[in-house]
């Protein structure tokens, strides 16, 4: 079944596209959260970031760094904060991978990254040691 951003990129559901290349297309989001809320995603649909193959991946990247100095500066926003929901328990609204570029203004209310999880673990330094080990002999 067809994402929402599958059918933006097909054309069948009307967008308002910023920028396009062969593997990605960035529009504003319908629910901005400021103005200049920018979505950035590959064309073809991935569930999560882990399923997105490395080319692919990379020009992602690649398009987030062209988008973010001219989303600021077209809203004359101060920052951006520049972040992807991967899967439904971290917010992922739909199953398609895509960068959200939310411009961000002095004393706009909005917090940190850091403030989007709540409450912080308390982690001992053997914990953390573990789970950068264990993290580490994954990859």
């Amino acid at each position: 079944m067809s994402t929402i951003f599958s059918q933006i990129v097909a054309g069948d559901i009307p967008a308002r596209v910023v920028y396009e290349d062969e593997t990605t297309l960035a529009f504003l989001d319908a629910n901005p959260l400021a103005p200049g809320h920018t979505l950035v995603i590959p064309k073809e649909e991935y569930e999560r970031l882990n399923d997105v193959p490395e080319d692919v991946a990379a020009d992602l990247y690649a398009t987030l760094h062209r988008l973010v100095p001219a989303v600021e500066d077209a809203v004359d926003a101060d920052a951006s904060t520049v972040a992807f929901n991967n899967g439904e328990a971290a917010g992922q609204e739909v199953p398609h991978v895509h960068g959200h570029i939310v411009p961000r203004f002095a004393g706009d209310g909005g917090g940190p990254i850091h403030a989007i999880a709540g409450e912080a673990p308390d982690l001992s330094d053997d914990e953390l040691d573990e789970i950068a080990a264990d993290i580490d002999g994954r990859i």
